[in-house]
């Protein structure tokens, strides 16, 4: 394995890793208020964004940590969505 390769699974494992304990967090406790709904909508989008970019390089690295990282994100941002307050100012 090409040692560029090596350094992109350990940087997708790396941040891929980082959300699980967000996610875990939010499906137990269903707490959001902490998440930014603006924020997690763009990361959503951005990541599904990397994701397709990897797909057209065939860059696995990048392809299988924003898959991941998009399922992750998109459940954390659906319970936003889902549990978030709904009231107007």
């Amino acid at each position: 394995m090409p040692f560029s390769d090596l350094v992109g699974y350990v940087a997708a494992t790396l941040t891929t890793c980082s959300f699980v304990p967000q996610a875990w967090h939010t499906f137990r406790t269903r707490d959001v208020s902490g998440i930014s709904l603006g924020m997690y909508s763009v990361f959503t989008v951005g990541v599904a964004l990397w994701l397709a970019y990897g797909l057209a390089l065939k860059a696995w690295p990048i392809v299988i940590a924003n898959a991941i990282t998009l399922m992750l994100a998109s459940a954390i941002l659906g319970m936003k969505l889902l549990y978030g307050p709904r009231k107007r100012d």
